[in-house]
């Protein structure tokens, strides 16, 4: 049951991932599905539609309802600071190891965001996880990911890399 959980999870965040990076674009899959919900499908649609898209729909319903306002994020420098003098807190930069080893934030772990499912035994459930990437795009699909893999204390760095070097502040190499 849990395998099972795990697989409709990361489905579910696959496809909200695609849905937002296809922004006004739809499969035909996904406009069937969307054609059902509003109830303007034909009979022949309906019957086209796996039953499992039309779960995945409301899973993803259910998802997006449920973000929070301010959606994960430290939303600057001082906010991230002030998280950091936490000694829970785990810093995670999803970058690629390249651009890691060009600077990072000092105290930072390194999981590459397609690396991030395999690295999970790095994450502990019980601390407070925030992660960070160059602009916040791999960041928040980090995030996404570990909330729909059951993390409840993940937020997101959106200023970025980029801000934490333009304030100044320290850079490891």
């Amino acid at each position: 049951m849990l395998f099972k959980k795990s697989i409709r999870t990361i489905l579910l965040g696959f496809a909200l991932w695609v849905c937002l990076l296809s922004g006004v674009g739809q499969s035909p899959i996904m406009a069937a599905t969307l054609d059902v919900a509003a109830g303007s499908a034909s009979q022949e649609q309906i019957q086209a539609v796996p039953e499992e898209v039309l779960n995945l729909k409301s899973g993803v319903d259910r998802f997006l309802i449920s973000i929070p306002l301010g959606y994960y994020t430290i939303g600057n420098v001082a906010g991230l600071k002030d998280q950091l003098k936490n000694p829970q807190t785990i810093l995670v930069d999803v970058r690629e190891p390249s651009e890691y080893r060009a600077g990072h934030i000092p105290d930072a772990i390194n999981i590459p965001l397609r690396t991030l499912t395999h690295s999970l035994d790095k994450i502990p459930h019980d601390h407070s996880v925030v992660l960070y990437c160059s602009t916040g795009y791999r960041s928040a699909m980090g995030v996404m990911t570990l909330h729909l893999l059951n993390y409840e204390n993940v937020r997101g760095f959106p200023p970025s890399f980029a801000a934490w070097k333009a304030a100044g502040e320290a850079i490891a190499q």
